[in-house]
């Protein structure tokens, strides 16, 4: 006859990868200077979506605060470690903090941060987080219409007197000998 069959429980095989313990790092902790919270972002976060987020709640939480450009790690008496858009964020240890940075920061007076400051951080800072404002484009003005036509006319008219002169010169040859 028909033999039962008994399914015994499969004995759970040990993984062929060692098991990764979690680093003692877990988070890494940037510091927005346009709102002063701090944000925290996953240990492996590269920098151009660290700012992406820190932007977009900049956005939609606190309005008219000036977006962050990058992000640099700070400590007193040392220079400033600027991480590009596709580096990881990465905590340096004590004393080290990292912060975003905006153009008021950049360019601290108004005259300068008022001139073309869009231009100047897309080449500086190419991450794909800045879009500078486009600036609208003019309709066609009457005026500027009118000038160019008045420089049409002028040189016309400058055509016009040099040729004549040409025409005239071998006469002014003969009277001048």
């Amino acid at each position: 006859m028909a033999e039962k069959s008994t399914a015994s429980p499969t004995p759970q095989t040990p993984s062929p990868l060692p098991r990764r313990r979690p680093s003692r790092v877990q988070y890494v902790e940037v510091e927005c200077r346009s709102s002063g919270k701090t944000r925290r972002f996953a240990a492996n976060t590269d920098a151009r979506s660290a700012v992406e987020v820190i932007n977009m709640r900049l956005k939609k939480e606190e309005v008219g605060l000036p977006a962050a450009l990058h992000i640099e790690a700070v400590k007193d008496g040392e220079e400033p470690i600027v991480f590009g858009p596709n580096s990881i964020l990465v905590s340096y240890g004590d004393g080290w903090k990292l912060q975003t940075v905006t153009q008021a920061d950049l360019f601290p007076t108004e005259e300068i941060r008022d001139r073309d400051v869009g231009r100047i951080s897309k080449q500086a800072f190419d991450s794909g987080v800045l879009h500078p404002k486009k600036r609208a484009s003019k309709p066609f003005r009457l005026l500027y219409i009118l000038k160019i036509v008045f420089a049409f006319i002028f040189i016309f008219v400058l055509a016009a007197i040099f040729t004549m002169f040409l025409d005239y010169l071998p006469e002014l040859i003969l009277f001048v000998k």
